[in-house]
């Protein structure tokens, strides 16, 4: 009688079919594709690989012209590259071994683990409780074992949960209590039309309930805004077919199986989405948010603002509109998984198509600067959404994710450090909001009126008073190397209310590739505001641009493509006080009475880049008027003060739109330039610029959140102008006739009485 064999014995992996060819070899056939092998030994060795044979019996079994050697010699290199294995049962349905063969895990241990451990089921929600049943049944049919509270000695494995909304405010406590126990849990909503799955949630590692919750909110401004009014969470009714449920619930319990299984893969810290109408699939990126106050460590935004802002050396790397640390094409590898329309900080980044390709302009969302309740998304203004623009689509596509990143940044989220108190119990570290904000005293007399009939951006704020506390928030001087105190609702949209006395604009806020290209790009936009702003309200007429004289192929493109339009492009010098070159780039339609002028501005250290910066500009504000026919239709804006300029503002009645004609046009020789090769030296050139020719501070605050990484700095200079209606006594009246554009101050009742509408 023979021995039961206790050893088990070598097979080919149940994914694979081995088939003999004579003369050419094994063919090792698998859904993935066929492997081949030559030489007479493994094709003899074949019909042996059975699963009834060690080692030592396929050696001693083996035809005698392959020696024991050379059959040892065959076998480990199949072991080695992972085609044989040891069988030790075939109780089990031989598909399931061979799926986990197939992705690298051996089939006969996974089978063990996942027959061995148990799973939960909970659900939240009316109608995911109705749905419990169902997932029970499947997580069975998939060879699970369910976990039976008060009965099993062990705990679950695994928990999957259930829900009707991912912002059921009852997740947090689950998510609290399996985090408290260290179980995993899977979460699923499969009463929509898309089922969603996943995460599964790691105690300790990725990301807790609450960082998701935070990603999906943020894609939802305008239910977040209207469930925080109502006081609870707003979801949709639910909607999907009975087949499609049945999908989700299968594609749960696979999930959880992969997971007993032990198969580890980045999309089990993703949120999976199936289109049940296109079968289509998406994997939407989660990632923990390290300031998390439930995972991570809630002070870390508050250390990063109360940390001295330090340059560092940042080697520049040009891009065409600006001269970066990190090209366009790298900074859309590094942070183009913040874009997503389920979890990203980025719904999408989409071409605004009301123009012709060449403007290169890109929307990106919502921008809170406009309205922080998100719903400005029923708007079209010129400013409704967060937009980008370049020379290419690329740098177009990166500039429009900067400025969402941007805006997001500035939200007041909670975990900002501020100081409580009056300006009078402050004033040896605060800065006077009035040095900032820049109203005439006149300004407030009529603030009612004016504010009923002018768009937030001009909004007239109440006059501050010194008395009363509000929070403030520490920003670094760089001039004076220490902290001084702003107001929290200057610097932070939505921050707690303060009575109307603040108004927090994106004046100065840039997104960069580092902490000091964000520096640079902020204080160059308060440098062009500021230009703008001398010259709007002044309505000083300012000297040309000699456009061939830049020799810039980029600029002749754009200058033929407005010509195709019925447009004629031109560019004005604005170039102030601190010599940092300063354009302005106008465009008009030639073709008709009505001309619907456009603007646009830039700003920057190489004059070359401001011309580019403000062409671009220009482009973006183009596509609302740029289907405009004669006969004056096909506006797609809707904002009053914009559709009022486009049919009524020509360079007949707007004088100061056209060049100087005493002064020759300038060119690059007028502006002449020295690259540096480091952001920090320009970061150090700013500092000594803002201290010896303003009198003023360099300011500077950290917004970088640290779940986002992409840098963002708020730069503020107390004394320049935004290009709004701010009529304060200084730099408004003084500088233009100290530049020798006016012989006199403008009085405050002859200034520009149109408000800049960008």
């Amino acid at each position: 009688m023979d021995t039961p064999r206790t050893t088990p014995g070598l097979t080919f992996k149940r994914h694979l079919t081995a088939e003999v060819l004579p003369g050419e070899g094994v063919f090792l056939v698998s859904e993935r594709g066929v492997t081949v092998l030559r030489g007479a030994g493994s094709a003899a060795l074949v019909p042996l690989l059975d699963g009834t044979r060690t080692l030592d019996q396929l050696a001693a079994d083996a035809p005698e012209d392959i020696p024991p050697g050379q059959v040892r010699q065959v076998v480990g290199r199949l072991l080695e590259s992972g085609l044989l294995t040891h069988r030790t049962s075939d109780a089990r349905d031989p598909s399931d071994e061979a799926f986990w063969d197939l992705v690298g895990l051996d089939g006969p241990e996974v089978v063990h683990r996942t027959t061995s451990g148990t799973v939960s089921v909970a659900a939240l929600g009316a109608h995911a409780v109705g749905t419990v049943p169902g997932m029970t049944t499947a997580l069975t049919d998939a060879g699970l074992q369910l976990h039976r509270q008060g009965e099993d000695d062990t705990d679950p494995v695994l928990t999957v949960v259930l829900c009707d909304t991912y912002l059921d405010p009852g997740l947090s406590a689950l998510d609290a209590a399996h985090r408290a126990t260290g179980t995993p849990w899977l979460l699923a909503r499969l009463v929509g039309q898309q089922p969603w799955i996943g995460p599964v949630f790691r105690p300790g590692e990725g990301p807790c309930w609450h960082c998701v919750a935070e990603s999906l909110r943020r894609n939802r401004p305008a239910e977040t805004y209207l469930g925080k009014a109502l006081g609870r969470p707003v979801s949709s009714p639910p909607s999907g077919l009975t087949a499609g449920r049945s999908v989700g619930l299968h594609l749960t319990a696979l999930e959880a199986v992969k997971w007993l299984a032990g198969q580890r893969h980045p999309g089990q810290s993703a949120l999976w989405t199936m289109d049940t109408l296109t079968l289509a699939g998406q994997h939407h990126p989660l990632r923990r948010r390290p300031q998390c106050p439930s995972c991570g460590d809630p002070d870390l935004a508050s250390r990063q603002v109360l940390a001295p802002f330090i340059p560092t050396s940042r080697p520049k790397t040009g891009t065409g509109t600006g001269e970066r640390a990190v090209s366009a094409e790298r900074m859309l590898a590094r942070h183009g998984h913040l874009i997503d329309h389920l979890t990203g900080l980025v719904r999408e980044i989409r071409r605004d198509h009301r123009g012709p390709e060449f403007l290169n302009c890109f929307h990106s969302g919502h921008n809170p600067a406009g309205d922080p309740s998100g719903l400005a998304l029923v708007r079209a203004g010129l400013r409704s959404h967060s937009s980008g623009k370049g020379t290419t689509e690329t740098q177009a596509r990166v500039s429009a994710l900067c400025e969402a990143v941007e805006r997001h940044s500035g939200y007041f989220q909670g975990d900002e450090p501020t100081v409580r108190g009056s300006y009078r119990e402050l004033a040896d570290r605060a800065v006077h909001p009035d040095s900032l904000q820049l109203y005439h005293p006149r300004q407030y007399a009529d603030r009612a009126e004016w504010n009923a009939n002018h768009s937030p951006a001009h909004h007239v704020c109440a006059p501050f008073d010194e008395t009363e506390p509000v929070d403030w928030t520490p920003m670094w001087s760089l001039t004076g190397e220490r902290h001084r105190l702003v107001p929290t609702a200057l610097l932070y949209y939505n921050a707690p209310p303060s009575g109307d006395r603040f108004l927090a604009t994106s004046n100065g806020s840039a997104a960069g590739s580092s902490r000091e290209d964000a520096l640079v790009q902020g204080f160059l936009e308060l440098v062009e505001r500021d230009a703008v702003a001398l010259w709007w309200y002044n309505r000083t007429r300012q000297p040309g641009v000699d456009l061939d004289a830049f020799e810039d192929e980029w600029i002749s493109r754009v200058r033929r493509g407005h010509r195709e339009l019925g447009r004629r492009l031109w560019v004005l010098d604005l170039t102030g006080d601190l010599n940092i070159p300063v354009f302005a780039a106008l465009s008009r339609r030639v073709d008709k009475p009505v001309q619907d002028i456009t603007l646009g501005f830039g700003a920057h250290l190489d004059p070359r880049i401001a011309l580019r910066r403000a062409v671009a500009e220009l482009n973006q504000m183009l596509p609302p008027v740029a289907g405009v026919d004669a006969d004056g239709t096909g506006y797609s804006c809707d904002d009053p003060a914009v559709l009022d300029w486009w049919h009524t503002a020509t360079v007949e009645n707007q004088a100061y739109l056209l060049p100087d004609p005493i002064p020759p046009a300038r060119t690059p020789a007028d502006h002449p330039y020295t690259p540096r090769h480091d952001l920090a030296e320009d970061v150090a050139d700013i500092g000594a610029l803002v201290g010896n020719v303003l009198d003023s501070e360099l300011l500077v605050l950290d917004q970088t959140r640290p779940d986002v990484g992409l840098p963002v700095v708020k730069v503020v200079v107390p004394g320049l102008r935004p290009f709004w209606t701010r009529f304060g006594p200084g730099r408004l009246y003084d500088v233009p006739v100290r530049l020798g554009r006016r012989s006199t101050p403008v009085r405050y009742e002859d200034l520009n009485p149109i408000p800049l509408f960008l």
